[in-house]
């Protein structure tokens, strides 16, 4: 039997940006599926054009206006749409977004036939967000250290994991882990030991 699936919806690629963060082997296992047979510039350029070329497919079809950059950052494809009125294709808390990438992912994967870590953000969302997980864990990080008990967060997508466990791993004392089962998987800080 051939395996034509594609990466999870609950493993954004984004998740892998630094893989300097924490993973469980789960994690590290799924992200080496992805990385297979993806190794060119030119390849990553490919997949961004595909991308690219479904979202232009989607924005007409839901007769939104939107500029779409298509780039090769860090290894991996991006995607990112600007404009008016895009809301509604970001959802609450990057829900939207998150499904949107993972069709794109499949629009990809279909024409190239092998997985794709494409990184899709929309209206500047995974951005903001980004700036707005590193408040929160430092906040997490000042907890730990001040009181000396770990600190569970709320449940975050593996982006928004990701991000987090870069600020606390930068940070000198404390470190995070991820626990638990999607889509309730969250991270812990604690003193370093």
């Amino acid at each position: 039997m051939t395996d034509t699936s594609t990466p999870h919806a609950e493993q954004p690629v984004e998740d892998t940006l630094d893989d300097t963060a924490p993973q469980d082997s789960t994690d590290d296992a799924e992200e080496a599926k992805e990385s297979e047979g993806v190794t060119t510039d030119s390849d990553l350029f490919r997949q961004s054009e595909i991308a690219a070329d479904y979202i232009e497919g989607l924005l007409d079809i839901l007769d939104y206006d939107g500029d779409i950059d298509e780039l090769v950052s860090s290894g991996r494809p991006m995607v990112e749409v600007v404009g008016g009125r895009l809301q509604p294709l970001v959802g609450q808390r990057g829900a939207t977004l998150e499904a949107l990438q993972e069709l794109t992912r499949l629009a990809i994967f279909r024409q190239m036939g092998s997985p794709s870590r494409l990184l899709l953000d929309i209206g500047g969302y995974r951005a903001n967000r980004r700036k707005e997980l590193g408040a929160v864990a430092r906040n997490a990080v000042e907890k730990v250290k001040e009181h000396g008990d770990e600190v569970r967060l709320e449940p975050m997508s593996a982006f928004e994991r990701k991000c987090v466990h870069d600020v606390v791993n930068a940070i000198s004392g404390v470190e995070s882990e991820s626990e638990g089962v999607e889509p309730n998987r969250r991270i812990v800080v604690r003193p370093a030991g």
